[in-house]
């Protein structure tokens, strides 16, 4: 198998623990074929069934939700070794709740729920990663809910910041979004974003300058 495949698969946690060579040899048995998505592209609607186990190659899809009121929601960007929508794929009710659409240009590995199946069966290390990866998106999914109904623009805010530190392992982090995308994540207003960090600049909390916040005070985000 193309090595760069190979790579993009070393990251999907459905084969977390395993080398390449096993990698390669596990998936040399296993009917796929290659989907590509231009950058707006969009990869399925909401209300669309899941039919696909689908890992993501290259690129970058975003999901968004969208209420009765037309107010749309960002819930997540899924990046290269990423499964899409693991918990659908055989779900009896598989009916996709976002509508997800490519950020990039993108290259999908797509296999039938049946191949993936049968990985799960023959491959015990496939199988806890694959139970793994439900029990991960659950408590993601968790702490959305709770971040986008209980928390204030603030709080949100901070709790990024804090987030992106941790992950980068640096009191100075870049976001990756604009303040718009990261109004539309929360689901609030960009003006709510900008207030927010003008608010933690002012206490002290950060300083920033374009995209890079570098953490001052990181108890006053707390």
């Amino acid at each position: 198998m193309d090595e760069r495949i190979i790579a993009a698969l070393t990251r999907c946690p459905l084969f977390l623990d395993m080398d390449n060579h096993d990698i390669d040899l596990i998936m040399e048995h296993v009917a796929q074929r290659r989907v590509i998505l231009k950058k707006g592209e969009i990869y399925t609607t909401a209300g669309m069934a899941c039919r696909y186990a689908d890992i993501i190659i290259k690129g970058e899809l975003a999901t968004r939700m969208t209420g009765k009121s037309g107010k749309e929601v960002e819930v997540s960007r899924l990046e290269r070794g990423n499964i899409i929508a693991p918990a659908f794929i055989f779900a009896k009710h598989n009916n996709m709740p976002v509508t997800v659409i490519a950020s990039t240009d993108t290259e999908i590995l797509r296999m039938e729920p049946s191949e993936l199946s049968r990985l799960i069966g023959e491959y015990p290390q496939i199988r806890n990663n694959f139970i793994s990866t439900l029990s991960n998106l659950n408590v993601f999914l968790t702490r959305k809910i709770r971040t986008l109904s209980l928390l204030t623009a603030k709080e949100k805010i901070a709790r990024l910041i804090i987030e992106e530190s941790l992950r980068h392992k640096s009191a100075k982090i870049s976001l990756n979004k604009s303040r718009q995308e990261i109004a539309d994540s929360f689901g609030i207003q960009k003006y709510s974003i900008i207030r927010a960090l003008d608010d933690l600049i002012n206490e002290g909390a950060i300083q920033v300058k374009g995209r890079e916040i570098t953490i001052i005070d990181r108890g006053k985000l707390q």
